[in-house]
Formats: structure tokens, sequence, C-alpha cells
């Protein structure tokens, strides 16, 4: 767990291999996929391969399965402030079931992770159903989260999350060329939100460095709300275009913004490029502080950089290279794709303490450049 994004590491395995989300009145298809992905910046670095395999059971139903592990080793700037480097491994377990039902889809997924001091347990549940000639798709869903936390080198530390989600869509063909979509999503979690590592810092005159450490202390709930609305557009090229636009606020007062735009262009000999830039910007959550005024100064009190003021640019490319089909293995598409993301992270209130020779609270602002490559391969049948 140490001091990762957790929300980023929960849903790799889901964001990478888990393609093409279902849409209602067709199951998705069949396919697997090896996929092989790495994450450097920040002093951290994180890799690991997955598995993916997906195949229909009869005309109705579709079964999936996929396995994942994650790698982290390095001493990011939060680790470096108050502790060594470290290393950990992460595992994680996802099955998941789509049935198709006249117009109707409907799914169902469990996903298990593990690692030596956090294990998350999810179920979720949607439902998509095409009305209108199918030039309409309303979408329901649930997800119920169950998470234990732990801290290494302490047996008898042991706290618990419950995470509740619900989210409703509604997708529209507005022309031949162009579809509309709009969601919305409700999360609410309550129990043990922090990272039992981190710390914040205060102003302490006698300290060395003119400031001491004391634990970080969050609120034992969290509820957050968030709208997105995808327009996608289609050329007679058989390129698409997507404009994506989210807002999110929370509890926290936490509020944020986030722009991406992608665009995916066929080419000649098999080849499709991909391109997306995506500019994503928030506030700080309330009880925030890079540097305290003294020790237990607030009720609850963070310094996760996560929960700072801060904007975050990226931009990646991709390209899909068709394999000619097996002559061993008839009616199969293999298919290789390798992308590449630079991500800039520039925190607005959040300083590199790294830096020693300079007053309390006066050491520059913090940014972060991460780089992630992902290669798949990918065989549908």
């Amino acid at each position: 767990m140490a001091v990762t994004n957790l929300a980023m590491r929960g849903s790799t395995a889901a964001l990478l291999l888990v393609a093409g989300a279902a849409q209602a009145s067709v199951l998705p298809v069949d396919r697997a996929d090896v996929m092989h992905h790495s994450y450097s910046g920040g002093g951290v670095s994180i890799d690991g391969p997955a598995v993916q395999v997906r195949s229909k059971v009869g005309q109705n139903l579709s079964i999936s399965g996929t396995y994942y592990i994650d790698t982290v080793s390095g001493a990011s700037v939060d680790v470096v402030a108050t502790a060594s480097a470290y290393s950990e491994q992460r595992k994680e377990k996802h099955i998941g079931f789509d049935y198709l039902a006249g117009n109707s889809l409907l799914s169902a997924n469990v996903t298990a992770s593990d690692e030596n001091d956090y294990k998350a347990r999810t179920v979720s549940f949607d439902i998509s159903h095409d009305t209108f000639g199918g030039l309409t798709t309303l979408s329901l869903g649930t997800a119920l989260g169950d998470d234990t936390v732990g801290r290494n080198g302490d047996a008898n530390f042991q706290e618990q999350v419950k995470r509740n989600n619900y989210r409703v869509g509604i997708s529209q063909i507005i022309t031949t060329t162009w579809i509309m979509a709009l969601n919305g999503e409700v999360n609410l979690d309550e129990g043990f939100l922090n990272n039992p590592y981190r710390q914040v810092r205060y102003v302490d005159p006698t300290a060395p460095l003119g400031y001491a450490y004391q634990s970080e202390i969050y609120p034992r709930t969290r509820n957050a709300a968030a709208v997105s609305l995808v327009n996608k557009f289609y050329w007679p090229d058989r390129s698409a275009f997507t404009l994506n636009v989210r807002g999110y606020q929370d509890s926290w007062d936490i509020r944020s913004t986030d722009y991406e735009i992608s665009y995916v262009k066929p080419l000649d000999w098999g080849f499709t490029v991909e391109a997306r830039i995506r500019y994503y910007t928030q506030t700080q959550a309330s009880f925030y502080r890079d540097l305290f005024d003294y020790q237990s100064q607030l009720n609850f009190m963070a310094r996760d950089k996560e929960l700072s003021d801060f904007s975050d640019l990226t931009s990646g490319l991709g390209l899909i290279y068709k394999l000619p089909q097996f002559s061993f293995f008839k009616g199969t598409a293999p298919e290789i794709t390798l992308q590449y993301e630079e991500m800039f992270y520039k925190y607005n209130n959040f300083r590199d303490v790294r830096v020693r020779d300079v007053p309390a609270g006066t050491e520059p602002l913090y940014e972060l450049e991460a780089r992630v490559i992902r290669a798949f391969f990918s065989l549908y049948f």
C-alpha cells in the first residue's frame, strides 16, 4: 500500500484489460489478451503482466476472467520524507458474467486484490437496455466494496473500508456520425480512508528542520458525485474523434474538472493509430495543508499530495497492428497494441521536503513527470 495512488492501482486491470465495455443487445466479442505495463515517475516504478480471456457460452452468456500482478518499488517524495524505499506486490483476480436478454444486457463482476497490507473485494452489477429502435441506451449500475487495511510491522492494526458506488447513464445516437452520452456517478465511502504510513508536518521551532511530523487524521466518511458528457464523432475515412468532459465534487470540498480528447485513425497495411490528450485540475481538500501551524491544529489533517491543489496534463500515442491470421488457428484475428503516455503533475501547494537548506514552508513546489508503456497481444476468435 505504502504511498502509491490506491485508486489508480486498484483500477489498473479494469481500465487496461476489460477492453470494450459491454453494450446493450450485443455480447462482448470473444478474445484473449496478454498485457505488460510499466510506470516510472516520481521515484516509483510499477510494472506487471496481466492475462484476460473472454468467451461466449451459448448465444446469451459471456464469461470473462482476468489475472493481474502489480509490482511496486522505489521511494516517492512521501516515502523520502518519513520512511525508506519499499517493494511490494499486488495480485488481482476478476471474473465477470454478461447475460443477453432481448434488448437488455445484465452484467455481474467480482474482483479480489491482495497485497501484504491491503485486501480489497468488490462486487458490481450493471444493466443496460436499448430502446427507441436501438437509438437510445439506458444503463444502471452499482458496486459494493469491502477493503481491509493493515500496516506492515504492526500485527494488531486492522481497519475496514466500505465502498458503495451507484451510476446511471444514457447514450443517444444523434446522427449516423454522432453519438452522445451523459453519465452520472455517486460514491459513498466509509471507514479508514487514509494511508496508515503517511504523516503531516507542523511547525516546531525546536526541531532541527523547523518542523516535526504526526500521523494523518481523516474523516471516516467521504461522499462524492461526478457527471460526464461524452461526444463521439465518426468520419467517412473510418476515423473517430471523442471529446469527454467530466466534473467532480465531494464532501471533502475537492472539486475537479477533467477534459479529454482522443482520436483514432485506421491506416494502410493493417495499422491503426491512436492519440489522446487529457487535462485535469482540482482544488484541495478542506483539511489539507502542506505545513500546519502547530501540532493537532485541526480535527482532521492531511498532507497527501493527491488531496492538494494540482493539475495534470497527460498525452499519449498508441499503435495497433492487425497480424495475418494464423494458418493453424482458423477464424482468429491476432493483434498487437503498443501505447505510450507522458504525464506531468504540477502541485500548487505541496512542497518538496527533500530540499532542506531553506526555511520550512518555502521549499520549491513539487512537480512530477511519469511515463507509462503498455504492450498488448490480443486474439479475437
